[in-house]
């Protein structure tokens, strides 16, 4: 660890609600766990902002020296509609309305999160478990529990008996709930015969006839509970007690809450040292969620065929929007944040590409190696991209200046800025170049490309929107995302 990275890395731990120094348990080795998808629909902008988060702090920890174990799960049984224990699981109500088999629908919303995770450089985890690869572990989690004393059988099901668990341990602690007021707030538990609580939920859940995912178990054929995949396959892969556990703020409770539950019920030990919890995004002040019709797909936001945006913007604007705020703050999508966001990353990048050109003196007037340990120490204060960004265009303020012949670096500075910005930018931040080039183009697919961007722009003219519309959509569908600017259309692989 150079002496630029060194200082203690400190992290915002939701368990206590306070910065923290983190310490791993084991190191260089850090163990790190994030709620991954339910594949049962496209991923939404709102599902990336949550990933790009602990991206960066993937990328940060393996920047600074550590050796990371990075588990993120895909939840292939799908848990009912509303979270509850109760209605139709999602998956199966899915494959009903696309007539395909339940299988088919976790395959082809995994490749498309796949995808999406790949469009926005979001690097893929170590390890990816699915929950039906992992049945036999969450069944031998619901013994364990049930030996514990804290879960009961009922009729084919198994429900984890909160109020028990609560008389010895702090039910609530993650998520600042007392057990009184949630017994307050609770609706009636009349229908709910099975539960002996309405705080009780469901860690096996007996299937009627007619649902689609069901596997054998003592109790029954029936399918796990939403909340007790991840109690399994955290611990399996990463031990009892491990590092980090990362999620989007909404999982906090009831999600978050029982995995803790589970864990000290199966096995005595609370499962995680540090929770780290990301708030969601906003658009235009309005939680982004399919429900209100404001959460876009990132084809809609990259052809901007949608009616809340003016126009498209590339994954890289997008994900350099999403740095500028801190990953604990919500974060308000809109179309002037957008456009501003654009402009920046396309000041950062042209800074980046003079870099090589710069001319070295014999006196540095920039002191680039404090404008490094600033750099190092934003990031090393809770992940603070936003203070890090800023500080990386005071580098391209220098650059520029560099360029222009009024500030002096010797050729040992200019290099070190190189270094910099490209481990801080490519790397930590993950920005990648747009380029047709930088994507895998070459001259002739541009020619072509270009050739049906003109036929586009003459359809337009004309008022043939329906023949622009068809000549977008026909190259999206290959993997071509044109993106109209001021200056013109341009053109990226998808």
């Amino acid at each position: 660890m150079s002496d630029a990275k060194k200082g203690p890395f400190h992290l915002t731990n939701t368990l206590t609600r306070r910065k923290e120094e983190f310490v791993p348990l084991r190191p260089p080795h850090v163990g790190l766990y994030v709620c991954g998808p339910t594949v049962y629909s496209d991923v939404h902008l709102g599902n990336v902002r949550s990933f790009l988060t602990f991206d960066v702090l993937y990328r940060w920890l393996t920047f600074i020296g550590y050796t990371v174990r990075y588990v993120r799960n895909i939840t292939d049984v799908g848990h009912l509609v509303g979270d509850v224990d109760e209605g139709e699981d999602k998956i199966a109500k899915r494959a009903r309305l696309e007539r395909l088999e339940p299988m088919e629908i976790v395959q082809k919303y995994t490749n498309g999160f796949h995808d999406v995770m790949r469009l926005f450089n979001i690097l893929p985890p170590s390890i990816e478990p699915t929950a039906t690869g992992h049945l036999i572990e969450q069944i031998e989690m619901v013994r364990r529990i049930i030996a514990s004393g804290y879960a009961y059988e009922a009729n084919g099901s198994v429900y984890f008996d909160v109020p028990r668990f609560a008389e010895k341990h702090a039910y609530g602690e993650l998520s600042g709930r007392r057990i009184d007021e949630l017994m307050a707030n609770t609706r009636d538990t009349e229908g709910m015969d099975e539960k002996r609580s309405p705080l009780d939920f469901a860690i096996w859940k007996k299937a009627d006839p007619t649902h689609l995912m069901k596997w054998p178990s003592p109790w029954g054929e029936g399918f796990p509970g939403w909340h007790l995949e991840c109690s399994a396959m955290s611990t399996k892969y990463l031990g009892l007690t491990f590092d980090i556990h990362g999620g989007g703020m909404d999982l906090k409770f009831p999600h978050h809450e029982c995995e803790i539950a589970q864990s000290v019920a199966a096995d005595g030990h609370a499962p995680v040292r540090y929770w780290m919890h990301g708030n969601m995004l906003t658009v235009n002040g309005r939680k982004m969620a399919k429900s209100e019709g404001n959460g876009f797909t990132p084809e809609e936001l990259l052809t901007g065929n949608h009616k809340l945006l003016e126009k498209g913007y590339s994954a890289m604007t997008v994900r350099f929007f999403m740095l500028q705020c801190h990953y604990a703050s919500t974060l308000d999508f809109s179309n002037a944040a957008m456009q501003a966001s654009e402009k920046g990353l396309e000041r950062l990048m042209k800074a980046m590409a003079l870099l090589p050109k710069l001319k070295a003196t014999d006196t540095d007037e920039a002191d680039i190696v404090a404008l490094e340990q600033r750099c190092h120490a934003a990031m090393n204060d809770d992940l603070n991209t936003p203070v890090m960004i800023a500080e990386l265009f005071e580098a391209v303020r220098i650059i520029n200046s560099v360029n222009d012949g009024k500030l002096k670096l010797t050729a040992a500075f200019i290099a070190r800025l190189q270094a910099m910005m490209q481990v801080l930018v490519r790397d930590v931040l993950g920005i990648r170049e747009e380029t047709a080039a930088a994507s895998g183009g070459d001259e002739a697919l541009d020619a072509l490309v270009q050739e049906f961007i003109r036929l586009r722009a003459e359809a337009k003219a004309r008022k043939d929107f329906a023949t622009g519309d068809a000549i977008r959509d026909r190259l999206a569908a290959i993997g071509i995302v044109l993106k109209d600017t001021k200056e013109g259309t341009a053109w990226e692989r998808a």
